[in-house]
């Protein structure tokens, strides 16, 4: 089956592609941002908007609430049925989003990992809360560099995961990721990534920042913290969640919260351009080549 699937960096325009694309060729958009999943963030998360997912059918986006958690495998469970369904209508599949991690469960699976044992996990889970998450953070980058520059120095559950792993195996939990069995090939997809530099980005960002809090973002983080949510939860290590939390707690100012916002955005952005630079079989276009991208999705579905 041929997909179609539009990565990068946050704010680089993949969802003004995936539109236009999915207009041009009958296509359905099916959502792979890990934070795109929750419902009651929008805004923060950046899904796309009313306006926008009434120009074509969109998928997987806000399902969840914000206590849940799903994680990659279940995400690409869900996605196989909306890839299904979309073909079965005769329209093009068109993935859009900026989680590797999840991109790669979708189209290729994830690693056989053993099974670890409860005294380990726990242990670990443990000392996450006695050292707290940026401790722990350090310590997996000083055993897999590689995961760990991939993930959110917040990111309890991947963290105390990645953790686990290497105690019960001696192995970095990178290393599965390499040294995976065959696949099962499903699909045959045109990866087009859209290129950009943090340099150019940044400006970028910090508009998008205060169009966030201008739309409405700070009420939308307020109004499931003053629910009591657990801090534990996943979808607070979104970014724009905790600086913004900080401020409603009177620890730092609204200019101060979008500083580190705006911080964290451009250090998780480098993160997903070194993720994407490292897949082979991307067909990367500049920031704007609409027309180039309709050209290379023209040839891959003549062909």
């Amino acid at each position: 089956m041929k997909i179609l699937c539009i990565v990068g960096a946050t704010a680089t325009g993949k969802s003004k592609l995936g539109i236009y694309l999915a207009q041009k060729f009958k296509g359905e958009i099916v959502n792979f941002d890990s934070r795109q999943t929750y419902r009651d963030f929008p805004i923060i998360t950046a899904q796309p908007t009313k306006e926008e997912r009434a120009l074509c059918p969109h998928h997987l986006y806000g399902f969840l609430e914000a206590q849940e958690r799903i994680n990659a495998g279940e995400f690409a469970n869900r996605a196989h049925e909306c890839i299904k369904e979309i073909d079965e209508r005769g329209n093009i599949p068109i993935l859009v989003g900026g989680t590797g991690l999840y991109l790669r469960a979708i189209l290729y699976g994830l690693a056989q990992i053993p099974p670890v044992e409860d005294s380990i996990r726990k242990r670990v889970i443990e000392e996450y809360k006695r050292m707290g998450g940026e401790r722990m953070w350090q310590r997996l980058k000083e055993v897999d560099p590689e995961y760990a520059l991939k993930i959110h120095p917040r990111d309890k559950q991947r963290i105390t995961r990645a953790l686990e792993v290497y105690e019960a195996t001696g192995r970095p939990f990178s290393w599965f990721h390499h040294h995976r069995g065959p696949i099962e090939r499903k699909y045959h997809p045109l990866k087009i990534g859209i290129h950009t530099t943090l340099s150019s980005l940044t400006p970028r960002l910090a508009r998008r920042i205060d169009q966030m809090v201008r739309e409405g973002g700070i009420e939308e983080v307020r109004s499931i913290w003053e629910k009591g949510l657990s801090h534990d939860s996943f979808i607070w290590s979104a970014i724009g969640c905790r600086e913004v939390v900080s401020y409603l707690e009177g620890k730092i100012s609204l200019d101060e919260a979008k500083e580190r916002w705006l911080k964290n955005t451009r250090r998780y952005a480098k993160r997903q351009i070194t993720w994407f630079k490292g897949e082979k079989d991307i067909v990367w276009i500049q920031e704007e080549d609409i027309e180039g991208a309709k050209k290379k999705v023209e040839r891959f579905l003549e062909g």
